[in-house]
């Protein structure tokens, strides 16, 4: 055997070797989880928000607008419209998003069908803007959380805001801002004043989807007692910390900061902990979205 021979197989005996069976068992997870997103967002839209003349925003707005004025199946159009963005993502995020996507598309364009006969829960639009939106949400959330999408508007606002001084949600905010304007002129002001309700509570919806309802922090700390306020941490809050080296820019004195991931309802107690130690310690709180591997596991506050 060469040395070359020798250090490529060195090297594929340290990556990380997964089971078929894990494979199938996460892409079977994926599937279903799709499955019930899209599922969702077709409970959404035909049992309450296209009943009582509400839209969403994006290409299933525009859709639902233009079902309304042609009397085009809902599902139909949600396909087509969608169809475009579906070869954009495919050339600008991948061959896995945009079978993800295409998969979610059509089973929410099925579900729509099969549900256009079924009667509404509510005519009235509140509740139907309320109820809708949270559904719509959450299906919308659990679709992206699971690597595929539902609309192609995002797609549309990534590649504008590279050619425009814009960012992606500003952009996404400009074109659902114009097509809810023009639910007011198919489905009268009112409704289109429902409408962003039920856009603003699905949009809060996704967020709490993708993060979590226990969402996790990241937490940098600065102070002279590191050691202490870190040993402080992992005892009373069972969490692992990481020290890293620092270095001041004014006063150019090295440093320890000390990196640690909590859950939202242990940020109280680590301020605690920290100034029971060091009053004068410098704190940065930020919010992430997801958390996987290491010792990162909920425990008992004391």
């Amino acid at each position: 055997m060469t040395v070359s021979q020798q250090i490529f197989t060195n090297e594929e005996q340290k990556k990380p070797q997964k089971s078929g069976a894990f494979k199938t068992a996460r892409l079977a997870q994926r599937i279903v989880m799709i499955i019930i997103g899209a599922a969702m967002m077709s409970v959404a839209l035909e049992i309450f928000l296209v009943p009582n003349e509400l839209i969403d925003g994006g290409i299933t707005g525009i859709s639902i607008m233009l079902s309304h004025i042609f009397n085009i199946p809902l599902g139909i159009l949600l396909t087509l419209l969608n169809l475009p963005f579906l070869v954009i993502g495919y050339k600008q995020i991948g061959k896995t998003f945009a079978l993800s996507t295409l998969f979610a598309v059509v089973v929410m364009s099925i579900g729509t069908q099969l549900l256009h006969p079924v009667n509404p829960i509510t005519v009235e639009p509140l509740l139907a803007a309320v109820f809708g939106g949270v559904i719509l949400g959450v299906g919308v959330g659990l679709v992206v959380r699971y690597g595929g999408s539902l609309d192609g508007t995002e797609i549309v606002a990534i590649l504008v805001s590279k050619r425009l001084p814009f960012s992606v949600g500003e952009v996404v905010m400009f074109f659902n801002l114009f097509i809810l304007s023009g639910a007011g002129f198919v489905f009268g002001w009112n409704n289109a004043m429902f409408s962003l309700i039920a856009y603003y509570i699905a949009f809060k919806l996704i967020d709490i989807t993708l993060e979590g309802l226990d969402q996790s922090k990241s937490v940098w700390i600065i102070s002279d007692k590191f050691r202490d306020i870190g040993e402080a941490l992992t005892e009373r809050l069972g969490r692992g910390v990481t020290y890293l080296d620092g270095e001041g820019g004014f006063s150019g004195d090295n440093k320890k900061v000390i990196f640690v991931v909590i859950t939202r309802l242990e940020e109280a107690k680590l301020k605690s902990i920290v100034e029971d130690w060091d009053s004068d310690a410098f704190i940065a709180i930020g919010n992430i979205h997801d958390v996987k591997g290491g010792r990162f596991k909920k425990k008992a506050i004391h």
